[in-house]
C-alpha cells in the first residue's frame, strides 16, 4: 500500500451528493481524495458561452441536425442546446443497454450536473418517508424529517434558497431569501385556488438563487443573481448554486483535498480478512492506466445509475454479485419521476398588464392527493409547476428601420398564456432494475449497464387524475381553450431517477442503513440517489445534499472513535 495513495476518506464523484461529503469531510480534518470520471471544470475558467449573445453563437443556440443525430438521447435535454452541450456526454462514448426506452442523461465533470440543473429545491416532509410505510410500497425510510431537518437548514444557508415560508405541513419551511417577485396573473391562480380549495396551494417556487447577499456568499466569492435565465452555462456571478463556485474551492481551501478528474473508478476493494472495503481500483480516462488508491471510509455519490454500476462491479469471494448484495436487491427497485403531463390555456383577466424583465423560477403546487388519506385508485400524488405569461406579437413584415422598430416593440394583446407539468412520484418495483451485461464492455473495460425500467399502470391513473384535477382548477379560474398533453417523456428524461442501493431497517430488505452505511460493508457509504428508498415529488436535490452531509459528519465521529 503506498503511503501517498492512502487518504481517510475518497469520495467517487465530484457532483452535488459527493461535493457536500468532501466540503464536510475536510473541514473536519479528514485528509480526503475526490475522483471524477470527467475532465474538471473551474468556475470561472471554464464556462466557455456564459456571456455569449445569441448572435455570436454559430447556430444561435440552436442545435444542428449532425447534434440531434449523433445524440438521440442527450438532445431530448431540455438544456443540451448549442450553449451547453459540452457539459452532455456524448451518446455514442458512453453507451448503455436499454431493454425499455431509458434517457440516461449524464454530466460527466466536476460539478456533474449541477452546472446545467432546474435549481427547484424544496424539503421533504414525513408525509413523504412515512409514504412506503404507510401506504405499503417498497420498505420504511430508517429516518424522517427530524434527522434531516438540521442538514437541510446547513445546506440552504450554504447554498442560498430564495423562497416564502409557507407553513403548509407538505412542504416544510426553510431559511429562506427574498423571493423575486411575482406577476398578476400568478398571484390571481393562487388566490382562486385557495379560495376554491382548502388542501390545495399555489406557491412561490423556491429555487437555489442568490437573492441577497449574506457574509457565508461574500466568502464564496458569489454575487447576486442577475436572472439571465441561461444558468445551464455556468455562471460568472455565481448567482445560483453549482458545485464548481462553493463546494470544490471550499473543500480545497482546507488544504484536506486532492481533486483527481479522468479517474474512471472501475471498483470497490474488498478485503476478505479485514471484512472492510480498503480502497478503489481507478483506470485512468486518458492513459487507461490502473491504479488503487486506499482509505479507511469511502463515500460513493457517482449518479444513482453509476453507483448501481459501480457497486455490482465490485465482487469479491464475499460479495460474488456487487458489494454488499446479500439480499439480490441490488440494481432493484429504481423509480423516477413522471413528468409527461402538461396543461396550457389562455386567460382574459389582466388584459392591462405585462410584466417586464425575468425570472429564474416559478409557481409551485405541492402534491395534494393521497396526502392524510388514499382517496384514489392510485398510489401516491404529484406536484406541479405554474407559470404565466403575456401574449404578445411581433409584426415581422417589412425591412431595415421600419423592421428594427417592429421588433423592439412587440405588442401586447392583453391575454396572457398559462400552463402547468406534473411531477409525479412513480412507486419503486423489483422490476425496475438495472444490471451488468455479461459480454459488452465501455472503453475501460467495464461492463455496459442494463437498464429495464417502465412506467405502470399507477402512472397512468395518475396521469389522468392530473388532467382532470387541473382542468377543472383551470376552469375555476375562467382560463379559456385548455389542452392537455400526454408529452410521452422517456422514463430518465426527468433526471430524477433514484434508488437500487435503497436505506431501509431490515439488511434482508435494504442495503444502507439510517447512516447510508452498507448493512454488510459498514465503511461505505452510498449518498446519491441510488440511496433513495422511495422518490417524493419534490425534486430531490436538496434532499441528497443533506443527506450527504449528515452521513459525512456521522464517518467522521466514527473515523474519531476508530470505528471505521
Amino acid at each position: 500500500m503506498e503511503k501517498s495513495n492512502t487518504y481517510d476518506a475518497i469520495v467517487i464523484g465530484a457532483g452535488m451528493a459527493g461535493g457536500w461529503a468532501a466540503k464536510e469531510l475536510t473541514e473536519n480534518g479528514a485528509k480526503t481524495l475526490l475522483l471524477e470520471r470527467g475532465r474538471n471544470v473551474e468556475h470561472l475558467k471554464d464556462y466557455p458561452t456564459t456571456n455569449l449573445r445569441p448572435w455570436e453563437m454559430k447556430y444561435r443556440g440552436a442545435l444542428t441536425a449532425k447534434d440531434k443525430r449523433e445524440n438521440p438521447i442527450a438532445s431530448r435535454c431540455y438544456a443540451f442546446r448549442e450553449d451547453a452541450k459540452h457539459f452532455f456526454v456524448k451518446d455514442d462514448e458512453h453507451p448503455y443497454i436499454q431493454q425499455k426506452r431509458f434517457d440516461w442523461l449524464r454530466g460527466y465533470q466536476v460539478g456533474g450536473k449541477s452546472i446545467m440543473w432546474a435549481r427547484q429545491v424544496q424539503r421533504w416532509s414525513d408525509l413523504d418517508f412515512e409514504g412506503p410505510a404507510r401506504d405499503g410500497f417498497a420498505v420504511d425510510w430508517p429516518i424522517r424529517y427530524k434527522d434531516l431537518a438540521n442538514w437541510y437548514t446547513k445546506v440552504e444557508q450554504f447554498i442560498g434558497v430564495s423562497g416564502n415560508r409557507d407553513g403548509l405541513d407538505v412542504l416544510p419551511d426553510g431559511d429562506f431569501l427574498k423571493p423575486w417577485e411575482t406577476n398578476c396573473v400568478e398571484d390571481y391562480f393562487s388566490q382562486v385556488v385557495q379560495s376554491n380549495y382548502k388542501d390545495r396551494h399555489v406557491i412561490y417556487g423556491r429555487c437555489a438563487h442568490l437573492t441577497e447577499n449574506r457574509p457565508i456568499f461574500t466568502k464564496q466569492g458569489r454575487s447576486l443573481c442577475m436572472s439571465r435565465n441561461i444558468c445551464q452555462r455556468g455562471c460568472p456571478f455565481g448567482g445560483y448554486f453549482n458545485v464548481n463556485s462553493t463546494l470544490i474551492p471550499w473543500a480545497l481551501k482546507t488544504g484536506n483535498m486532492d481533486l483527481k478528474p479522468h479517474s474512471v473508478v472501475h471498483s470497490i476493494i474488498y478485503d476478505e480478512e479485514l471484512q472492510k472495503a480498503t480502497g478503489v481500483r481507478v483506470i485512468d480516462a486518458q492513459t487507461k492506466e490502473t491504479t488503487a488508491y486506499f482509505a479507511k471510509v469511502i463515500f460513493v455519490a457517482a449518479a444513482t445509475l453509476n453507483t448501481n454500476l459501480l457497486l455490482l462491479n465490485s465482487t469479491s469471494n464475499r460479495f460474488p454479485t456487487g458489494l454488499g448484495n446479500d439480499n439480490g436487491l441490488l440494481g432493484t427497485h429504481i423509480a423516477f419521476h413522471n413528468y409527461r403531463g402538461t396543461i396550457n390555456a389562455v386567460h382574459d383577466g389582466h388584459p392591462g398588464q405585462i410584466t417586464a424583465g425575468a425570472k429564474p423560477t416559478s409557481h409551485y403546487i405541492p402534491r395534494f392527493r393521497n396526502v392524510y388519506r388514499q382517496e384514489t385508485d392510485f398510489l401516491r400524488g404529484y406536484a406541479a409547476g405554474f407559470g404565466a405569461r403575456p401574449i404578445r406579437q411581433t409584426n415581422t413584415e417589412g425591412i431595415g428601420e421600419d423592421l428594427m422598430n417592429q421588433l423592439m416593440n412587440p405588442q401586447y394583446t392583453g391575454q396572457w398564456s398559462v400552463g402547468s407539468h406534473m411531477m409525479g412520484e412513480t412507486i419503486p418495483k423489483a422490476t425496475n432494475r438495472v444490471w451488468l451485461d455479461e459480454t459488452q464492455k465501455d472503453q475501460w473495460g467495464i461492463p455496459l449497464l442494463n437498464i429495464d425500467v417502465d412506467y405502470d399502470n399507477n402512472d397512468e391513473k395518475m396521469l389522468q387524475d392530473f388532467f382532470e384535477q387541473f382542468t377543472e382548477m383551470y376552469e375555476k379560474a375562467g382560463f379559456k381553450d385548455i389542452t392537455v398533453n400526454d408529452n410521452n417523456r422517456n422514463p430518465g428524461n426527468d433526471i430524477h431517477e433514484m434508488g437500487g442501493v435503497r436505506m431501509g431497517l431490515d439488511p434482508k430488505t435494504s442495503l444502507l442503513n439510517e447512516w447510508n452505511q452498507m448493512h454488510h460493508c459498514p465503511n461505505v457509504y452510498v449518498t446519491d440517489g441510488a440511496c433513495m428508498t422511495s422518490t417524493s415529488t419534490q425534486n430531490p436535490s436538496l434532499t441528497f445534499m443533506a443527506i450527504s452531509a449528515r452521513a459525512a459528519n456521522h464517518a467522521i465521529e466514527k473515523l474519531k472513535k476508530g470505528e471505521l
